[in-house]
């Protein structure tokens, strides 16, 4: 009998859209609050929401990273694994893509004042503690920025994606460990 083959990239697609979406409302959500933020009291209940949010999201994500795992398994008797590892890193994959997109987007066109603006905070603090070639050489990182902040999302968000499939792959298909499933 002929073994279906599985195209992991075509079944990673949506769930990496889902995911890439939660990370990227969480995002919005989060500036939406950063907006709100007063001083006294309001600024603390900002601060815990934000990081309620934050939890909130971590847990949906690792909750989703495995639940789309456990599914992919479930339709592909045939993964093992491995494959099952592989469909998880390509999820991640595609999240990663996803997020590290729109926080490119963010950057170059949705809030192009958003690096002006950091780097301006940077300098102010450091100013005092920096000679001149330091500061002349972090003026000049500020049209970089955009491009290593991609990458770097992009690579952390894969990475901890990935590290999430190997944790999971390890018992899905939860009969993987079984020495004696074939022996009958």
């Amino acid at each position: 009998m002929e073994e279906k083959q599985i195209n992991i990239w075509n079944e990673a697609a949506v769930p990496g859209l889902v995911l890439g979406s939660v990370s990227i409302i969480y995002m919005v959500l989060s500036m939406l609050m950063g907006s709100l933020a007063g001083t006294g009291g309001m600024a603390f209940l900002i601060g815990l929401l934000s990081f309620l949010l934050w939890a909130g999201k971590l847990f949906l994500c690792i909750w989703l990273m495995k639940f789309f795992m456990l599914r992919f398994s479930g339709r592909n008797p045939s993964a093992d694994n491995r494959k099952v590892f592989r469909f998880g890193m390509v999820v991640a994959l595609f999240s990663a893509l996803l997020y590290s997109g729109f926080d490119l987007l963010y950057m170059l066109y949705i809030n192009p004042d958003y690096i002006g603006q950091s780097f301006d905070l940077i300098m102010q603090q450091y100013a005092s503690m920096a000679d001149s070639s330091t500061l002349e050489a972090m003026e000049n990182m500020k049209s970089d920025m955009p491009a290593i902040t991609f990458f770097s999302q992009l690579v952390w968000c894969w990475l901890f994606g990935t590290a999430l499939s190997s944790i999971f792959s390890r018992k899905i298909p939860s009969d993987a460990s079984d020495p004696f499933k074939n022996q009958q």
